[in-house]
């Protein structure tokens, strides 16, 4: 396997990264909370910008994978931090953003903050704002006070180790909403999201589709697919999305 390569930030976070050159505008994909850049999603549409000479970066944020920090010290912020360094260090002119999950809500801040280098926005299972909509809407009484009191507390996954939410996780989440306010995305859109998402359900796409303002939003619902997307027919819609986007 090809060993990544790396930069560093200006926020001093040492960032791992894969780049194939080739075609532009390029695709950039952005990953979901506490995954990285070797997950199926990823490969993938590294795979397809080979085989049709595209140029695509994928990387991982501050404390995952195998850039420099740990999970638990990182936000949002952060993040956001990150994808816009790596775009900025690593790409030449418009992309494409591929946001998963928690990328998709990354995708959205890219899309609001410099939207002169987006030529099209592909989102699967986006989740912005799941740290006030998703967690702390959800949470008990007694499950807010933990992390309030205690700094963080810990979720049980079906993806692994538990996941450890912080108190910083929560409150620099209310600093980067996006569904607050209005968000215009004058490029085109695809929100591509499964019907059986335990994850990220259904209403959220819904919502985030009725909040997006611009001249080519589409939603597509695929049938029985879970969150993690990533079904040979998932990842072919991946694909499709991403080259209708590049041609519109």
């Amino acid at each position: 396997m090809q060993e990544p390569q790396f930069f560093d930030t200006d926020q001093g976070r040492r960032l791992a990264y894969h780049k194939f050159s080739g075609r532009r505008p390029g695709v950039v994909f952005l990953g979901g909370l506490r995954s990285d850049m070797t997950g199926t999603k990823a490969v993938h549409l590294e795979a397809w910008a080979r085989r049709s000479g595209r140029e695509f970066l994928r990387f991982d944020y501050s404390g995952h994978g195998e850039s420099s920090g740990e999970f638990t010290d990182g936000a949002i912020g952060d993040w956001a931090e990150d994808a816009h360094a790596a775009i900025d260090a690593l790409t030449e002119g418009p992309q494409v953003l591929v946001g998963s999950s928690m990328g998709g809500w990354i995708s959205l801040l890219l899309a609001k903050h410099m939207p002169e280098r987006l030529v099209g926005l592909v989102t699967i299972a986006a989740a912005p704002d799941f740290t006030e909509n998703g967690y702390w809407a959800r949470w008990s009484d007694a499950q807010k006070k933990t992390v309030m009191d205690e700094g963080e507390i810990a979720l049980p996954s079906e993806y692994g180790d538990a996941m450890v939410i912080t108190k910083r996780l929560i409150e620099d989440g209310r600093d980067h909403l996006v569904l607050t306010e209005p968000l215009r995305i004058d490029a085109p859109v695809r929100l591509l999201q499964g019907t059986a998402d335990k994850d990220v359900p259904m209403e959220t796409a819904l919502g985030l589709l009725d909040h997006l303002d611009g001249p080519d939003i589409r939603l597509e619902l695929i049938k029985d697919a879970d969150h993690r997307f990533s079904t040979p027919e998932c990842l072919d819609t991946i694909t499709r999305a991403v080259e209708e986007v590049l041609n519109a």
